[in-house]
């Protein structure tokens, strides 16, 4: 896509991770909303999905738009080869990436998903229940690394914060 690389510089830098958090979840919920589920602003640039999960201490549901990494099935490649990605089981789970736009302190969302793993996202208009797992060990470094060719300013991201970034895997229920 033209001026990717021009966004992902952009989006490397800290005056962005000042800004970024307060305008574009603002901007995501509002467009989600007009467009009743069928669009989601930011995800012209990355993947994204709205995740709804209660919030750790209230209980009291949460809605958070959030850039994603689909992740597809030996079915779903299929069906993406044959020109049919939008049917059947493709995606059936969700990388999300709890970078906090390499700010200090971890997203709340993902306190939410520890506390209360059982979800619901919204891809593409489509409300999916999930459940959601934090990647350790061996497991989350691959998919670090997959995240990092996915969308390379996550190294600037961790490379700004003491804290290790927390990756989920949000999958079908």
């Amino acid at each position: 896509m033209p001026g990717t690389r021009l966004v992902q510089k952009v989006s490397s830098t800290r005056t962005f991770a000042r800004i970024a958090p307060h305008v574009v979840p603002a901007m995501d919920r509002a467009v989600h909303r007009l467009t009743r589920g069928k669009v989601l602003l930011s995800a012209q640039m990355l993947p994204g999905v709205i995740l709804t999960a209660k919030g750790a201490r209230s209980g009291v549901l949460r809605v958070t738009p959030l850039a994603c990494m689909p992740e597809r099935t030996a079915a779903g490649d299929a069906r993406e080869k044959e020109g049919e990605q939008e049917r059947g089981p493709w995606p059936r789970s969700w990388i999300l990436v709890g970078s906090n736009f390499g700010r200090p302190g971890h997203p709340a969302w993902t306190a939410n998903l520890l506390a209360h793993p059982d979800a619901e996202v919204n891809w593409k208009g489509q409300d999916i229940q999930v459940s959601a797992r934090l990647l350790e060990g061996e497991e989350r470094a691959g998919v670090w690394t997959t995240a990092l060719a996915f969308w390379p300013p996550y190294a600037s991201y961790q490379a700004r914060v003491d804290r290790e970034i927390r990756l989920f895997r949000l999958e079908r229920r």
